[in-house]
């Protein structure tokens, strides 16, 4: 029997109206046996109701089939046998009767086996291939991409999983079809701007395949228009062109994210460039009437103004300190814009690091002095390339943190080494230190209070100097209460 017929899928009625035909077969056969001479051995027509119990799908109805056939064919034998005294020759075709019955039988049974397996088989491969179409369609759409780009392919990926003359994705927004837009092949039909027909929209993934109406699909989009895909004459069944659908809006949706991801950060980077702007000009202009005004109370001071009262020039005295704290401030706003565009600028080149920190620490003995703190330098001669008035900033940073956190009569150690590839200013002070749940957190921008305190900029700062040169700078609180802050850079060439 011929496995493509054994194979085929069997409506649900057929295996009861082949069991009922198979039996009526087999008693109306048995009858005519035992009705006619043994000579003729109608038995052997037993096979045709065990080959078409096989036909009807059912291997438990074969068999029992194939045994009662056995025992019809064996009793009609009996019986014929008491009627009429068999000779040799109706015993061998009684034989061969028998024999034919059980080989149609399992040969019928083995058969149905192996159209069962082909089947199976057939059907998994099927699936892998189904599958396979899946994930190329979706590896056709995988990657960073936008809603334009994911369209554009998906529709390319559709067009070839389908067969179909053209595919034409867009977002359906009030019956019209609008951007994001693509069709496959380009020069194919576009729906694009057009109203579409209520009878397309009405039709969402029912068309059979190779008809002249399209496939109408959705992909759907959380709080967006959805994505409407028409597939123009499909070779493949619908089933397959929804699945297809299904597997392409997780990636639709991450391509969405990504484009509002895009958009944000587009948004920030102006944002930033206004911020950017803004410091840059409000510390320019800042800095301008600081110094006038600067030199007009140094002027005032030096008696350009005539004599002048304790009370006035001590107020003078506070107005100066203040103007310096400002013009630093604008200073390390200038810094911190540069830095935080991503470019410093300016010429590197070989800084004694040494005359650098005794420069600073010149600068600042007044100001300790007033507080009634010492430095202690210890300061080796090391040399690292970089630029300059950053660097100066820097240790500047250090040097101003250890004298406004130390105590009156505190001492500052500064000590300058080489150590190996690089050079190490290590800065250390008798301050009360920074709390351990403000350690994570020191380097950060705008982290006032405490150690590191004031405006919040300076230690920032000087982590982003140290970082534009290779370098680190880290805290530490020793065991004999003393707060240290070390900056490590790479060093340049001796000289």
């Amino acid at each position: 029997m011929p496995a493509r017929l054994l194979s085929a899928p069997a409506p649900r009625w057929l295996p009861r109206s082949v069991g009922w035909l198979s039996a009526a077969l087999l008693l109306g056969i048995t009858l005519a046996d035992l009705l006619t001479p043994g000579g003729l051995v109608v038995g052997t027509l037993l096979t045709v109701p065990v080959a078409l119990a096989a036909l009807g799908g059912r291997r438990r109805l074969t068999g029992w089939l194939t045994a009662l056939a056995v025992a019809a064919n064996v009793g009609a034998g009996l019986l014929g046998g008491v009627r009429d005294a068999p000779g040799p020759e109706e015993l061998g075709n009684r034989a061969i009767s028998v024999a034919a019955v059980l080989l149609v039988g399992a040969l019928s049974l083995r058969a149905r086996e192996a159209s069962a397996r082909a089947a199976r088989l057939a059907a998994e491969e099927g699936r892998l291939v189904r599958e396979r179409a899946l994930r190329r369609v979706g590896e056709a759409v995988g990657g960073a991409l936008g809603e334009a780009d994911f369209v554009a392919r998906a529709a390319e990926a559709l067009r070839e999983l389908a067969g179909a003359d053209s595919v034409e994705i867009g977002r359906l927004s009030r019956a019209t079809l609008r951007g994001p837009h693509a069709l496959s092949p380009p020069g194919a039909p576009s729906h694009l701007g057009r109203r579409l027909p209520l009878e397309v929209l009405a039709r969402t993934g029912a068309e059979a395949s190779g008809t002249d109406s399209p496939f109408v699909g959705h992909l759907r989009r959380a709080g967006e228009d959805d994505l409407l895909v028409l597939v123009t004459r499909p070779a493949t069944e619908p089933e397959r062109l929804r699945e297809a659908l299904a597997t392409l809006e997780a990636p639709l949706e991450r391509a969405a994210l990504l484009d509002s991801l895009r958009v944000q950060g587009e948004r920030l980077a102006r944002r930033g460039e206004v911020l950017q702007d803004l410091v840059y000009a409000f510390s320019h202009d800042l800095r301008t009437p600081l110094l006038a005004n600067s030199m007009n109370m140094r002027a005032a001071l030096r008696g350009a103004y005539g004599p002048l009262p304790d009370a006035y020039r001590a107020t003078l005295d506070n107005g100066l300190e203040a103007n310096t704290e400002l013009l630093a401030l604008a200073d390390q706003l200038l810094l911190l814009a540069k830095y935080e565009s991503g470019e410093p600028g300016g010429e590197r080149r070989e800084v004694t690091l040494r005359d650098l920190t005794l420069g600073v620490i010149g600068q600042l003995e007044e100001r300790a002095r007033a507080r009634g703190v010492v430095f202690e330098p210890e300061l080796e001669g090391v040399r690292v390339y970089g630029l300059a008035h950053d660097l100066r900033r820097a240790v500047q940073n250090l040097l101003e943190n250890a004298v406004k956190f130390s105590p009156p009569g505190g001492t500052v150690w500064v000590t300058l080494r080489g150590r190996g590839d690089e050079a190490v200013l290590a800065v250390t002070d008798e301050g009360p230190g920074v709390p351990p749940a403000r350690e994570a957190t020191l380097f950060g921008r705008f982290r006032g209070g405490g150690a590191g305190g004031g405006t919040g900029l300076g230690l920032y700062l000087t982590r982003q100097i140290a970082a534009a040169h290779g370098g680190t700078v880290t805290y530490a609180r020793t065991a004999r209460a003393q707060s240290v802050f070390t900056l490590t850079l790479p060093r340049g060439e001796a000289g």
